[in-house]
């Protein structure tokens, strides 16, 4: 029988429950809203572009940051910038002021905060449960992120805006002041230990952080593995919007249902990632989840049904959270808690840098053949990457396999 997780992880838990449903909300609002502005599909997907820019941008420093921080605070001081920058907004669309360069705006300062935050909790996570129940704690908290932001969060967030466009921003901000509220009320301090030594800048961190990160063989692979494949599947997300209510045309309140089936997957993918590995192995999981997340994302291509885009999208999706949960779980028993931030700072560089340029790509590739085309091209390729994950995980199966030999107790004071 599996121990029990700590009141710590529960905290957390809430307090990630909370911010990812404010997330789902906003991400239903956003496209919507730039929906209204325009339907040039260069235009919107430059919104998802400038929303995920600050990764390419800012995630080195943000994960240099958090390594010297208390993590709880940092999580709820980012939490109160996107509270702020979504008032903000709610408050030109009620005065009738907004435009796509407002948009643009809050998205980047709101991607800007998530960078910190986003760091910040996945390197919390160690410090509050040990080593042997990393993959449950990531299930759980993964399974909390996406219930909240794809089962709840997108369809709340297309109701509201259906009601009045400035609904969903006034509440996403709501319920990211009270995520910053729960985050602070986590017992204890959760600054990562430092090693001896005369102080150290910024930039020598980082350096440390991608030094680490470059010259570690499977990591290094694993990170230009993720990064192909979340540049490649961000191309569907640029004009994801457009797919929804052109393509299969099912209105605002069907995105928000069509994500609503994603939401689904990621609850049944997050719930089931660590039973499955446990019981067919890791490399079989990651490599399904994969292969399964590429055929449904190419197959949605060729149909103009909403039922059957959202069956495809939820089942897809499920191969997604596979690879969350158990590549996380990896990076987190092969990176050394005090280099955490930094390490994961690059991987995030990297992996989530990568999408403002799929985003564009897709928006472009739409403009010069249609949306469905975009999805066809981006599950072609990620099944070859699918290929490419396989050779990566066999040729380093003994370390994947002992990764989570050692045991150790949460670092949290």
């Amino acid at each position: 029988m599996s121990s029990p997780l700590g009141p710590a992880f529960w905290r957390l838990y809430a307090a990630s429950a909370a911010s990812n449903l404010a997330d789902g909300v906003n991400r239903v609002a956003l496209p919507l809203l730039a929906a209204t502005l325009t339907r040039d599909p260069v235009a919107v997907a430059a919104l998802t572009s400038l929303a995920f820019l600050p990764w390419l941008l800012f995630a080195l420093p943000a994960g240099a940051f958090v390594d010297r921080s208390d993590r709880k605070r940092a999580m709820a001081a980012a939490n109160v910038v996107r509270a702020a920058a979504l008032a903000a907004l709610a408050a030109t669309v009620l005065t009738g002021t907004t435009s796509l360069v407002v948009l643009y705006t809050v998205a980047f300062a709101v991607g800007v905060a998530e960078t910190v935050y986003d760091s910040a909790a996945r390197a919390m996570l160690p410090q509050v449960v040990r080593r042997d129940q990393l993959d449950r704690g990531n299930g759980l908290l993964t399974t909390a992120e996406e219930a909240s932001q794809g089962f709840i969060g997108a369809p709340l967030g297309s109701v509201l805006f259906v009601l009045a466009a400035a609904a969903p921003l006034l509440t996403t901000a709501g319920g990211f002041l009270l995520a910053a509220v729960l985050v602070v009320g986590i017992a204890g301090t959760h600054r990562p230990a430092r090693g001896e030594g005369p102080p150290t800048t910024i930039r020598r961190d980082v350096a440390e952080g991608v030094g680490w990160l470059w010259r570690h063989r499977f990591l290094r692979g694993l990170t230009l593995v993720s990064a192909s494949t979340a540049l490649t599947s961000s191309m569907t997300t640029g004009v994801f919007v457009l797919y929804a209510l052109d393509t299969v045309e099912i209105g605002a309140a069907g995105y928000g249902l069509l994500l609503t089936a994603g939401g689904v997957g990621a609850v049944l993918g997050g719930l089931t990632a660590a039973p499955l590995a446990d019981r067919i192995g890791r490399t079989a999981t990651l490599v399904a989840g994969s292969v399964l997340a590429a055929l449904t994302l190419g197959a949605m291509a060729f149909t103009e049904n909403g039922v059957v885009a959202g069956v495809l999208f939820g089942a897809g999706t499920v191969g997604v959270l596979f690879w969350n949960v158990l590549t996380m779980s990896l990076r987190q028993a092969l990176i050394p808690e005090a280099l955490f931030g930094r390490v994961q700072g690059g991987y995030r560089t990297l992996v989530w840098g990568g999408i403002p340029l799929g985003a564009l790509a897709g928006g472009l590739l739409a403009d010069a053949t249609s949306v469905p085309t975009v999805f066809a091209v981006s599950g072609a390729v990620q099944l070859v990457l699918a290929g490419v994950l396989w050779w990566l995980l066999a040729a380093h199966r003994d370390l994947v396999a002992n990764a989570f030999a050692a045991d150790e107790e949460p670092a949290a004071s």
